[in-house]
């Protein structure tokens, strides 16, 4: 039932031959045969590329033992060595086995058994037609979901279903398609479900849940610690999206609902994601921080309407990992994130300010307009722009 996948593999899904795709299996467009394509140049580069990747292969193998045998011998003897190798990025090949080892899901698989396959064929969910209907909009340009009904979009269906009858209290959520999306590029369908369950339920860091649960809660807090930290590492941006009345729900919400899956490129999330199994949100916060920083010249250009626009389509070079990354690591918030969420919560413990607090109208419709493609979300799209023409007469009045 479950596409196995051994630890050397690094299959994402049959590729038709002709479709151009990145080594991620994302389609990419094509730049004719330009000839730095082919210089000599770059294919050194390319051949230095593969043996520094082998070199780093042997490496970890060595530090995971087979099969993972020697993974938590080695975190307890060398944590700084794991931590510093995990920042600099897991080997693709071996990235669903690590991933399944630091987020603790191997463990529940194997306490569990059989439970995954109960739940997909016995089980009945309430929320199948939700996401039978959402499938398509996940990873759209990557081939492994691509085809309707593919092998794909199965996985993804019975991983989501399965999470829904499991927790029923959190059910489905349309951003958890990113989350199952990506762990599915990387590992079976009961690697994939189990690795959801130790996230959103706190296996190894805080649990996710409340990320989806109505209301969005955690969300709320996160935006808040968020805005906070903006003012304080970064005040003169702080001071402009004050002036222009930019608050995090208006460009950070997918940033925590689907840990930068959704619109970062895929070799900067996936790094981003191997951070975050190791060593949790806060990496989220870092990065975030990192991205604003690095373009706050160019932002605290801009008026409301540009900067809303600025704020979900960041520039090319702000997107490299090895530019960015090094930028998020060097931003210290773990102490801060601890006093603000305190700080949150006596200000929600308030009876006055349930009303502040609650989903913001802008806070629900970026969730719901950053999941549903152009093509199906022309409602949204209209009432988001009504807003925020009004936002923007009340302001001026």
């Amino acid at each position: 039932m479950s596409r196995k996948r051994s630890e050397n593999e690094n299959d994402s899904g049959p590729v038709t031959p002709h479709v151009p795709v990145d080594r991620f299996g994302v389609l990419k467009q094509e730049h004719g045969n330009s000839p730095e394509r082919f210089s000599s140049k770059s294919r050194l580069a390319s051949s230095t590329d593969h043996d520094r990747e082998e070199r780093k292969v042997r490496k970890w193998r060595k530090m995971i033992g087979v099969g993972g045998s020697d993974w938590k011998h080695y975190v307890r003897r060398k944590p700084n060595v794991v931590k510093r190798r995990i920042r600099k990025g897991i080997p693709d090949r071996l990235r669903g086995l690590v991933w399944q080892l630091i987020s603790g899901s191997r463990d529940l698989l194997l306490m569990n058994p059989g439970v995954y396959e109960q739940l997909v064929i016995y089980e009945t969910s309430a929320s199948e037609l939700d996401i039978i209907r959402d499938i398509s909009r996940t990873f759209p340009s990557h081939v492994f979901f691509q085809k309707r009904h593919g092998p794909g979009q199965r996985s993804l269906y019975n991983v989501l279903k399965a999470y829904s009858v499991y927790d029923r209290d959190v059910g489905y959520v349309q951003g958890m398609g990113f989350i199952a999306g990506l762990l599915l590029l990387y590992m079976s369908e009961e690697d994939a479900f189990w690795l959801l369950v130790a996230l959103l339920k706190g296996a190894v860091h805080a649990p996710m849940e409340g990320l989806y649960h109505a209301g969005l809660p955690l969300v709320q807090q996160y935006l808040f610690q968020l805005e906070n930290l903006v003012r304080e590492v970064i005040p003169k941006l702080g001071e402009h999206f004050t002036e222009e009345m930019i608050n995090p729900s208006m460009y950070a919400s997918q940033w925590f609902i689907t840990v930068f899956s959704y619109s970062f490129p895929f070799p900067l999330a996936l790094r981003i994601w191997d951070v975050f199994l190791s060593e949790g949100v806060k990496i989220v916060f870092k990065v975030g921080l990192a991205l604003l920083n690095y373009c706050q010249e160019e932002l605290v250009k801009l008026p409301f309407e540009k900067l809303i626009h600025a704020l979900k389509v960041f520039p090319e070079d702000a997107m490299n990992p090895d530019t960015l990354l090094p930028l998020a690591y060097s931003i210290k918030v773990s102490k801060r994130l601890e006093e603000l969420k305190v700080d949150y919560e006596k200000t929600i413990a308030k009876p006055e300010s349930c009303v502040i607090h609650a989903p913001s109208f802008s806070t629900v419709l970026s969730f719901k307009v950053l999941l549903f493609p152009e093509s199906s979300r022309s409602g949204l799209r209209v009432s988001f722009d009504i807003w925020i023409k009004e936002f923007l007469e009340r302001r001026n009045s």
